[in-house]
């Protein structure tokens, strides 16, 4: 496990120089919130840096229901059962199992590894809006339906989850890197993506925090540039 600190985001990525999956501890003032819970074996990790910051993890938020994202909820809840996990109301129903797609959205199937054995059910269903601590919640969908990402009211550093990916190089999730193909194959809608990375770009975020990849201080021109590289892919 390898631990970045920027602002007020510890980054815990976990295989960093083969398969980098990450997850987000934010500190507040007398708690910190977890986002993203990375891989089955990740929270022995987890749990070591919150000792080590010696401040209790009070929140358990996910951007999306993707196994990666999720893995060592279930481990973590034996350790915190009394800390609630967090979801979109869209993504909670791929945490049951249920790849279903609604009439509105795009007629695409889910695509990546949706659970199948996880025993947790999410506590607090997430709307647009919604807060978690320092945390202002944004509907970003376009990898699964229900993506959700979380900007830090106190210094905008934002957490995306893969609707960007920064290994590889900077993409909006669905565009191909080759040297890190991963996220844009396990995306439901390029379109989709590319809506909520604008809508993303909007909020000026001044660190970019994600999945797969190393965190971006000032990321705005490179956001620019990977919105401009995904719609010409799309044409």
């Amino acid at each position: 496990m390898r631990l970045t600190k920027i602002g007020s985001f510890y980054q815990l990525s976990f295989m960093p120089h083969f398969f980098p999956v990450n997850c987000y501890i934010v500190e507040e003032e007398t708690s910190l919130t977890l986002v993203d819970a990375a891989l089955p074996y990740s929270a022995k990790g987890i749990m070591k840096i919150m000792k080590k910051l010696e401040k209790p993890i009070k929140h358990i938020v996910l951007t999306h229901a993707h196994e990666d994202h999720i893995g060592a909820v279930d481990v973590l809840k034996g350790f915190l059962p009394d800390v609630p996990v967090y979801i979109s109301e869209r993504d909670a129903r791929l945490l049951g199992g249920d790849v279903s797609i609604d009439r509105e959205e795009a007629q695409k199937p889910v695509k990546g590894g949706v659970p199948k054995k996880m025993k947790t059910r999410p506590d607090i269903l997430l709307k647009e809006g919604d807060r978690i601590g320092s945390l202002e919640a944004i509907y970003s969908p376009g990898h699964t339906p229900g993506s959700m990402s979380f900007i830090d009211s106190r210094n905008r550093g934002l957490i995306a989850g893969d609707a960007f990916q920064t290994r590889g190089g900077m993409a909006v999730s669905g565009t191909v890197k080759p040297f890190f193909p991963f996220p844009a194959l396990a995306t439901w809608d390029k379109q989709t993506a590319i809506d909520s990375a604008k809508n993303l770009y909007s909020f000026q975020p001044s660190i970019l925090a994600v999945g797969h990849g190393e965190m971006l201080e000032q990321p705005m021109k490179v956001i620019e540039q990977a919105i401009m590289d995904a719609e010409k892919k799309m044409k």
